[in-house]
């Protein structure tokens, strides 16, 4: 009996593995770290890396493509099928710092395979997750016969998103056209645990900013002046604690307004997660949680907006006593934001709830940093089931569903292009994103790539069926 296409791909995957994984180890050796000039050489190696792999690969377009800071990787392999759908996957390249003194047991930029696991910085993030669609893809050519992929498939991998993605929406917009896409794949995401098998369906955005507070023109005796003119320090912590209510809901006015509510759906599937909260406080290195009313834990940090005080000073801050109105005070607050919030709407309340708590006699500056948009994926959307299907043939069971708290530069792909953004990644929380000893779950990392092996193909069908 010949094999099944699931044993085929199985087959063909084992059959590569070693070659895969050395290839894997051999762009983990290369330190693009983008935060760090010293290191933009090496961000440039690593996209002239993949790009050269990729061409070996298959795919007959490979591209670098400039930004104002990092390059990032462009590659495009056609169906040849008429009416397939194109489908764009999404990851970067660059990483986060790493050095040996940092805790590592390992030289972080000299991959080592111990006990089924691969450490290296850019292991997991995200590296290992761009690179399973290489072995994935041919996977799925061998077990199909193919040869060119079921759908259309590009690939941009950035160079920046270790850095905010200052360049990316930019880089986006100016190639929409050869990006266009029926759906976006995003490889820069994580599973619940490696015994739960879970898919994304959304990630929070961010608005961040920092609020400078200027009182007298230099620090001025308490005494001679305290009680008559305001003290900027004293303003600093009335804006704190300003910020939330006493359901410790965001108290900036207009801050809710548009939401997408998180259905009950939606709280079904989350409370269907093995989730202990002792153990997620452990993890958190806290000792009580604290939140929005009325929610849990998981609903709190998924799909609710929230705003945090990241930073506040002023003042003397030496020992013993100094008795001064102090000149100046700042704060640095972020906001996390759902569906259906608009950065540029937050930042414009922010801004006028701040101008209502400041009296007169304090100056005071707002500087926003780059902001993210949230993104959420619609849970009877076809192509996410088609996600769900084919995690489930490679994992062997039922898949679960959560979101991300964190944000990243999807929105910005789905705003521009119009498609739906997916999120596939196999990684979990013990694989150490941007902390010493970073590594990947072998076994899971080759799930991926029995995953995608299996996607082209069932997208191709839901969309021929559609």
């Amino acid at each position: 009996m010949s094999d099944t296409p699931d044993s085929a791909v199985r087959t063909y995957i084992q059959n590569h593995r070693a070659a895969f994984l050395a290839d894997l180890a051999d762009w983990l050796r290369i330190p693009s770290v983008s935060a760090q000039p010293d290191h933009a050489g090496d961000v440039r190696r690593s996209a002239d890396w993949l790009a050269a792999k990729l061409a070996e690969t298959g795919f007959p377009v490979t591209e670098i493509w400039p930004t104002d800071g990092a390059p990032a990787v462009f590659a495009e392999w056609p169906s040849g099928d008429p009416g397939a759908p194109t489908v764009l996957v999404y990851g970067h390249h660059d990483v986060q710092p790493a050095a040996r003194e940092d805790g590592w047991h390992t030289d972080p930029f000299e991959p080592e395979i111990i006990d089924g696991r691969m450490y290296g910085r850019g292991a997991a993030d995200d590296k290992g997750q761009v690179f399973f669609h290489t072995l994935g893809v041919r996977a799925h050519l061998a077990a199909t016969g193919r040869s060119a992929p079921a759908v259309n498939l590009k690939l941009l991998v950035e160079g920046e998103e270790e850095s905010g993605s200052p360049h990316f929406r930019a880089l986006v917009e100016r190639h929409a056209a050869r990006l266009t896409a029926d759906a976006v794949i995003v490889s820069d995401t994580g599973m619940w645990s490696e015994t739960t098998p879970t898919v994304c369906t959304g990630m929070r955005g961010l608005a961040d900013c920092e609020i400078e507070l200027y009182g007298p023109d230099q620090d001025i005796h308490s005494g001679s002046f305290g009680g008559a003119v305001p003290n900027p320090a004293t303003i600093a912590a009335r804006l704190v604690a300003a910020l939330h209510d006493a359901d410790e809901r965001v108290a900036v006015p207009g801050f809710y307004d548009g939401i997408v509510e998180l259905s009950e759906r939606e709280r079904e599937l989350f409370a269907e997660l093995p989730f202990d909260e002792a153990e997620w406080l452990r993890t958190a290195k806290s000792y009580g949680t604290l939140g929005e009313a009325g929610l849990t834990t998981l609903e709190r940090i998924w799909a609710r907006p929230t705003a945090e005080v990241n930073g506040i000073g002023g003042g003397y801050q030496g020992p013993g006593g100094k008795t001064i109105i102090p000149s100046s005070a700042h704060l640095k607050l972020s906001f996390r934001l759902v569906e259906g919030q608009d950065p540029d709407r937050i930042e414009q309340s922010v801004c006028d709830w701040v101008a209502a708590h400041v009296p007169a006699g304090i100056r005071h500056k707002i500087t926003f940093g780059a902001a993210t948009r949230p993104c959420l994926t619609p849970l009877d959307h076809p192509a996410l089931q088609s996600v769900v299907r084919s995690m489930g043939r490679a994992f062997g069971r039922k898949i679960l569903f959560t979101r991300e708290g964190g944000s990243g530069p999807a929105a910005d792909l789905r705003d521009v292009l119009g498609a739906p953004v997916l999120f596939l990644g196999i990684s979990v929380p013990s694989d150490g994103w941007h902390a010493p000893n970073e590594k990947v779950e072998l076994d899971l990392l080759l799930k991926g790539v029995e995953t995608t092996a299996y996607l082209w193909g069932d997208l191709a069908a839901t969309w021929h069926s559609a």
